[in-house]
């Protein structure tokens, strides 16, 4: 299939999702093969490239080919890092069949970036690759708007641009521990022993500015309160985050808490309205807050979204990548283990996608990670983290700009503007799309559209949020299977009628594919469907792992809630980069 390119709607998905993969590919150390340039050449006339290919053989081919020295094999993005001179460069640049090449200005001999060693401020090019830059231009900060924050806690060296805002005030309004039961106001806030929580935090509301002007985080001038419900190694529990979740939403006025971001996720054990985690997360989406949760990093294989991004109201989020090209938007690709639809209730997630592959952002060195993986960690405070758990904090800045733009939207108009605004990422071959609907939802976040989108629609019609809380009504997804001659079955979206949506789904009345579908009391999935032979997406990627679905999906008897201080939950804490 060609390379995807997104389409120009709206905001510009301009590029092909990632595929959150191995870390800073550009350092990982690779067997080094006989040199094959001239020994004539003379060693000034040579620069370190990428040169990408149909897979990495062949790209080690090229380079041999023309007289050049592979120094990397770089697995992940089918590609080689090779010593050429220029003239041998020219030579792979003339050659056809999709060749890409890359200069290779940040690796270095010690497997660190060239900037940020001794605290500097570096680019993390993400704010500009989204839009959010524009709206920093034009003032738009995510003043006057609290992001709540459930994790492991947050650096609290002011250095570090999370604890201060772009004015170099104290914006951490709060600081929660639902494990202890204790509230920090007004103090220093404890240090972030695992570096998760910082990680994200950074992504989110991070104030610090580079040289030119341009901010490492989305939402730099955003109030944030800290809910450390993760310990040192990244675990905690449903009771302290339903904890967590319960303080956030009894003291959203006290703070002025709009937003709340879930960068963790867990295997679901029953039906999403079952879940006691999911329940909590819903009663916070029907108070007024944004909720911002993680599609999971089990992909790329079908239903495998993750607690609470299976919960439907709530904005789910997968991740996409630059493929170590953050100026290129024409090769991203959507992140190998971001998690995939449709939930088991069949409803289609995630919504949309945004950057997870190789980020960028402030943690200290001394933080669990990065004592774990130091050689992804610059010496100074930035490190590099790959996952869905960075895709959700970016989503999570973008709501804060857009309340700020826009302070009287409620959750389900947010979560509309964002579909509304992404960008889908589409095959320039075919025109149809890069990845299906259950992969990337209605596609790469914008924030700049989102910021100033004027759409009046709502998200989640024909859901009612009270009624599923209550116990009352239950709800269906619109996501159906059918089985091809050869066995496999392909996933597709219908409206409320029964009529197929088209390419996957509808782009506008609503996004009717978000929507849900009355069960009736006691719904079973009928007859059962054995799909032991895989899934073909619309694109044409097979999906090999097999699901059982039969009467009660394994959950007729529900799953026993007995202790929920065992039931354990884990932050995304270390994904291979890509």
């Amino acid at each position: 299939m060609s390379k995807p390119a997104y389409s120009k709607k709206k905001t510009a998905f301009g590029a092909v999702f990632a595929v959150l993969g191995l870390a800073l590919i550009l350092l990982l150390p690779a067997p080094t093969l006989a040199r094959e340039r001239s020994q004539n050449e003379p060693v000034e006339n040579v620069e370190s490239v990428i040169v990408k290919a149909a897979s990495v053989g062949h790209a080690e081919v090229l380079v041999r080919e023309v007289g050049g020295r592979v120094t990397h094999k770089l697995g992940i993005i089918k590609a080689v890092a090779a010593n050429v001179t220029a003239k041998q460069r020219a030579e792979l640049e003339a050659m056809k069949g999709g060749i890409r090449i890359h200069a290779n200005h940040t690796a270095t001999l010690d497997g660190k970036p060239t900037k940020g060693g001794n605290g500097q401020v570096v680019e993390t090019y993400y704010p500009t690759h989204l839009g959010a830059d524009q709206l920093h231009i034009a003032g738009i900060y995510g003043t006057g708007v609290t992001i709540a924050v459930l994790d492991s806690g947050a650096f609290g060296s002011g250095s570090g641009g999370l604890k201060l805002n772009i004015s170099g005030s104290n914006r951490v309004l709060a600081h929660y521990d639902p494990v202890t039961d204790y509230l920090l106001e007004g103090k220093s806030m404890p240090e972030d022993e695992f570096g998760h929580g910082s990680h994200v935090t950074s992504v989110a509301v991070s104030s610090r500015q580079t040289e030119t002007g341009t901010f490492n985080g989305m939402a730099p001038d955003a109030d944030l309160v800290v809910v450390q419900a993760f310990g040192a190694t990244g675990s905690s529990t449903y009771a302290d985050v339903i904890r967590g979740i319960d303080w956030v939403v009894t003291n959203k006025d006290t703070y002025g808490i709009r937003v709340l971001n879930c960068s963790f996720s867990a295997e679901p054990q029953s039906y999403y309205w079952d879940d006691p985690l999911n329940q909590a997360v819903m009663e916070a989406w029907r108070s007024g807050i944004v909720v911002v949760a993680s599609a999971g990093n089990r992909g790329p294989s079908a239903m495998t979204i993750g607690v609470p991004g299976n919960v439907p109201y709530i904005v789910t989020v997968g991740a996409m990548t630059d493929n170590y090209t953050p100026a290129d938007a024409a090769d991203d690709f959507l992140a190998t283990f971001s998690s995939a639809g449709p939930t088991v209730e069949g409803f289609v997630k995630p919504e949309m996608v945004a950057p997870g592959g190789h980020v960028k952002a402030v943690m200290k060195d001394t933080a669990r990670i990065a004592l774990d993986h130091p050689e992804f960690h610059d010496g100074g405070y930035y490190m590099n983290l790959s996952g869905t758990s960075q895709a959700t904090a970016f989503v999570t800045g973008i709501v804060a700009l857009m309340l700020q733009q826009s302070p009287q939207l409620t959750p389900d108009e947010v979560k509309y503007r964002l579909m509304d605004t992404a960008r889908v990422a589409v095959d320039p071959s075919t025109g149809g799309l890069a990845y299906g609907v259950f992969q990337q939802g209605a596609g790469l976040v914008n924030a700049y559209d989102a910021a100033h989108s004027l759409a009046t629609g709502t998200a989640n019609r024909g859901l009612d949020i009270d009624a599923d809380l209550a116990g009352t009504l239950r709800f269906k997804g619109p996501a159906n299977a059918y089985q091809e001659e050869d066995g496999r079955y392909v996933y597709y979206v219908t409206d409320g009628n029964g009529n197929l949506l088209g390419d996957g789904f509808l782009w506008s009345d609503g996004f009717l594919w978000s929507d849900g579908f009355l069960w009736s009391d006691g719904f079973l999935w009928s007859d059962g469907f054995l799909w032991s032979d895989g899934f073909l997406w619309s694109d044409g990627f097979l999906w090999s792992d097999g699901f059982l679905w039969s009467d009660g999906f394994l959950w007729s008897d529900g799953f026993l809630w007995s202790d929920l201080t065992t039931e354990a939950l884990f932050t995304e804490s270390w994904i291979p980069q890509e």
